[in-house]
């Protein structure tokens, strides 16, 4: 079986989009509004046929199996409105997933958004992974590390403000995609610079203060092949042992996944990274849905090259499934 442990649904019916911009230009008139959760009116059908076409067709052409599938990355959004604004379109997206997974258990299971809001207490987010895992069957969640959208003003991971998050986040055995949304600082292009600049943002703060050594258990994986992690080993085991940090034991909780959208990409990252700490993702539909002209491959058919980089039968098996049963033990398929 192949386990994709990283796609998001990129491509839901309009009216979920037209929900989300009536909900904008609210807080936009009035940065204060409350307003309602009320309903998006999108039918079964509907669903269906976002699908069909898509992630669906791509699994089939693809030959990949289960999709580990979450709400699309760049509409969290967690920077926009106020706490009622991240709640109400946060239980919206998580609901849509389950409506999904629901409609296609054998293709998808369910990975939750949280509703982040920049400055308010983490309290909120726990109470809806505990909706999603406990009364929806989610299989983990993506965490945002910088809810301001591009400009780091809030605390780093190792501080204590996320605290009843990690410890949830043990208790319920659920791992978390270190996964930022859309960027709100021109500085920083959204799939291109700022998602893995944040990647490796994660990893150091890790890394740097060792603070998952205090939450047995916790488990992160960081997408897009660990940012620049990878491609900068040397520099990082080196920093590692210079300052006295723990890289081995970081690695009991982090893991990265394939969505690197090049043969020699994936090379770099099967050769330094433990084979126990890759795991198959394409991040199906994403950043980039076009093909490689050299090649007239989809760039993030990634399985393609996991099949070419030169594993043994048993290393694949891990990449492709074990390894994703792992991180994701509440997977039932």
């Amino acid at each position: 079986m192949i386990i994709d442990c990283h796609g998001h649904y990129t491509t839901t019916p309009p009216g979920v989009g037209a929900w989300r911009e009536a909900q904008k230009s609210a807080v936009e008139r009035d940065p204060t509004f409350v307003g309602t959760k009320g309903v998006i009116d999108v039918s079964d059908d509907e669903i269906r046929e976002s699908l069909e076409s898509a992630q669906l067709s791509f699994q089939r052409d693809r030959g990949t199996d289960l999709t580990l599938f979450s709400p699309r990355a760049s509409w969290m959004a967690h920077h926009v409105g106020n706490e009622h604004t991240s709640r109400f379109w946060t239980e919206h997206q998580n609901e849509m997933i389950r409506r999904v997974c629901d409609l296609y258990p054998e293709n998808f299971a369910p990975v939750a958004q949280l509703p982040q809001s920049p400055g308010v207490a983490i309290d909120q987010s726990v109470r809806e992974l505990d909706r999603c895992v406990s009364e929806m069957g989610f299989v983990g969640c993506n965490v945002n590390p910088d809810p301001s959208g591009g400009f780091w003003d809030g605390p780093p991971l190792s501080d204590r403000y996320w605290w009843p998050l990690w410890e949830r986040l043990v208790e319920l055995d659920v791992p978390a995609m270190i996964h930022v949304s859309a960027s709100n600082n021109d500085n920083f292009f959204t799939t291109g610079s700022h998602y893995l600049g944040a990647d490796t943002t994660a990893f150091m703060q890790a890394l740097s203060t060792g603070f998952l050594k205090d939450f047995p258990g916790l488990r992160f994986v960081i997408p897009h092949g660990g940012g620049a992690v990878p491609y900068h080993w040397g520099r990082f085991k080196g920093m590692a042992e210079d300052n006295g940090w723990d890289l081995a034991e970081l690695l009991e909780h982090i893991y990265f996944d394939t969505c690197v959208y090049h043969q020699a990409g994936v090379d770099l990252l099967l050769r330094v990274v433990p084979i126990d700490n890759v795991v198959f993702a394409s991040e199906m539909v994403g950043a980039v849905r076009g093909r490689d002209p050299e090649t007239g491959n989809y760039y993030d058919d990634t399985r393609i090259y996991v099949d070419r980089a030169g594993l043994t039968e048993s290393e694949k098996a891990q990449v492709f499934e074990q390894n994703a049963r792992r991180i994701y033990p509440r997977l039932q398929v």
